[in-house]
């Protein structure tokens, strides 16, 4: 085999390599996106753990936490300024996941406050919880938050719309309605709408608050974001 052919075949090699690898990360995080069960979450809380401590967090901090959302909120901390802030997203959370992890990414910093966006991936295509049973989760979520503090502040983000999972937005409304009447009824808790930012006028989604990939927030989007929810915070914790 000649020298030429030999290389060829090692680079073909090393292609097929990457695109194996890169199929398997891509079957692996689909596999953790539709799982029920939080441990497959355990690398990406370790090394969210890990990175966290890198940081310094901040004491007397608000934990912003919730699912890719929160974790591809590239400027958080400094659009939540002067406000001491420990941004703690992960991969595809649920409202669960939340709950199994709390004590590791919210508890463990002892927070003067807790901002939570959660529960859109539990409304999805073929997997669709009731707004009953997401209320229920969140309740957990509270109670376990709230142990050793129970009167916490916990602000929860209302579940938005999106261009890809628009036909879903009947059982979204319907459960950000519960989780609004449960927060209003409930001392320390308080719901953030967002509804009008992220849709004009005529009831339609504004597709330019989302990114290429029609499900996660575009810079305007997080802009829309940051013009919401620092004002309330702000007022909230002046001392901060």
């Amino acid at each position: 085999m000649s020298r030429k052919i030999k290389i060829l075949v090692w680079l073909l090699a090393l292609i097929l390599m990457a695109v194996s690898w890169s199929g398997l990360r891509l079957y692996q995080e689909l596999n953790k996106r539709w799982s029920e069960n939080p441990l497959v979450w355990e690398a990406d809380i370790a090394t969210l753990e890990l990175t966290t401590q890198k940081l310094s967090p901040p004491k007397n901090a608000i934990v912003f936490v919730g699912s890719s959302s929160i974790r591809f909120w590239d400027n958080l901390v400094t659009d939540m300024a002067p406000l001491p802030i420990i941004q703690q997203g992960f991969g595809g959370a649920k409202l669960n996941d939340l709950v199994h992890y709390a004590d590791r990414i919210i508890n463990a910093y002892k927070p003067i406050a807790v901002v939570v966006f959660a529960g859109s991936n539990d409304i999805t295509h073929g997997d669709t919880k009731t707004p009953e049973k997401l209320l229920s989760t969140y309740k957990k979520l509270v109670t376990k938050i709230r142990l050793d503090r129970p009167s916490l502040p916990i602000y929860y983000i209302a579940i938005t719309p999106s261009p890809r999972r628009w036909e879903m937005w009947p059982q979204v409304q319907a459960t950000n309605a519960v989780l609004k009447d449960y927060s209003l009824r409930t001392p320390g808790l308080f719901f953030i709408d967002t509804e009008s930012a992220m849709l004009g006028s005529d009831g339609k989604i504004n597709k330019d608050s989302y990114s290429f990939d029609t499900l996660h927030l575009s810079e305007k989007g997080y802009s829309q974001w940051t013009d919401i929810i620092r004002p309330i915070l702000l007022n909230d914790f002046p001392q901060l």
